[in-house]
């Protein structure tokens, strides 16, 4: 199997100020001893974007977003497009997050229109998959995790293009996180999805872990078969826990 570079990934959801702009620079700081190990991302608010775009400016910390409207430009009143965030000097962009699917409404079809969207702006996509609470007690996580790559994710990729993250919704700032044989267990099913339908291609995609990631935790976990990197939430807003987090690589 293709040996892929980690990526250790933000997502700042709706928190931070300009003031915050100080964490990035804690990170920028720390990011050289860590970039020959790994990629690192941070996804802020909108309001965020170009500021911080402008202070990772020639650093090792690419920034991206943490969502866009599938069409490129119109009248649809406080979205953003894809090609905005390219303008503004992203580079990358989370869709599907379980946060959109629940709270917005967004179906398979939406998060994989959008990740053709952020192909069309050329962005990388960070597809997201995970299934509720009520889901891994009925024993549905591979049912559910398996529709959603195959609703979510377009017909022809390309792995630099594209990162799935797995995110059990039930683990999401809970504190609570999969065993790490459960762990194991959905991250080889989604490589084995990956590989039925893009072939060798499924090898190259990275697939980060999502859910209550943190320093603590971060080296069991990301060293796990397949997986190849974190979607990092509440820990991602603290330079040292989030540093802390790709230094499991280091």
């Amino acid at each position: 199997m293709a040996k892929v570079r980690p990526l250790v990934a933000g997502n700042w959801k709706m928190n931070g100020l300009r003031a915050s702009a100080a964490e990035l620079g804690k990170i920028v700081a720390g990011s050289d001893a860590l970039s020959a190990k790994v990629d690192l991302l941070v996804c802020p608010p909108a309001t965020l974007l170009m500021m911080f775009v402008s202070a990772a400016h020639g650093s090792r910390v690419a920034i991206g977003a943490q969502n866009c409207h599938a069409e490129p430009a119109g009248a649809f009143t406080g979205d953003i497009s894809a090609e905005m965030l390219t303008d503004a000097g992203a580079s990358a962009v989370i869709v599907g997050h379980s946060e959109r699917r629940s709270y917005h409404g967004e179906s398979d079809a939406m998060v994989r229109a959008k990740a053709l969207a952020a192909w069309r702006a050329g962005l990388l996509a960070i597809a997201c998959v995970g299934e509720t609470k009520d889901q891994r007690t009925g024993g549905q996580t591979l049912d559910v995790v398996g529709a959603q790559l195959a609703g979510s994710l377009p017909n022809s990729v390309v792995p630099e293009g594209l990162v799935v993250a797995y995110e059990p919704v039930w683990a999401i700032g809970t504190g609570l996180t999969p065993t790490p044989a459960d762990v194991a267990e959905v991250h080889g099913f989604i490589r084995e999805r990956l590989i039925m339908r893009f072939g060798e291609t499924g090898e190259e995609i990275r697939i980060l872990y999502g859910g209550s990631v943190k320093p603590q935790n971060a080296a069991e976990l990301l060293h796990i078969a397949n997986v190849d990197g974190a979607l990092v939430g509440g820990a991602s807003l603290k330079a040292d826990d989030f540093l802390g987090i790709a230094k499991a690589y280091a």
